[in-house]
């Protein structure tokens, strides 16, 4: 179990989130390569520190992702194995503007 970034994350990367994060598991390896920012799985400890401080309402428990959000649980997970992989789905949800 952990905390999961979605959709509305997309082009907005608050960054509020990483501040408040107690282990440091949200990512983002730079601004021109990622459009959102990513938890790290098997860091997260389940603190829930992050979901109120989003402003867009991206962070919730994967238990309590939206249906039509679930795939962004594996896309956060995969991310730090296939990054490349997760950014090209990432713009076929969303193509850049």
């Amino acid at each position: 179990m952990t905390y999961v970034i979605f959709s509305p994350c997309i082009d907005t990367k608050n960054k509020s989130c990483v501040d408040v994060c107690p282990v440091s598991c949200i990512y983002l390896e730079s601004d021109e390569l990622d459009r959102m920012l990513y938890i790290n799985p098997d860091e997260c400890i389940e603190c829930g520190a992050c979901e109120p401080e989003c402003p867009v309402t991206a962070i919730a428990h994967d238990s309590a992702v939206p249906d039509n959000e679930k795939e962004f649980i594996q896309l956060n997970a995969q991310w730090f194995e296939d990054p490349d992989a997760v950014r090209a789905r990432i713009n076929e949800i969303k193509p850049p503007a």
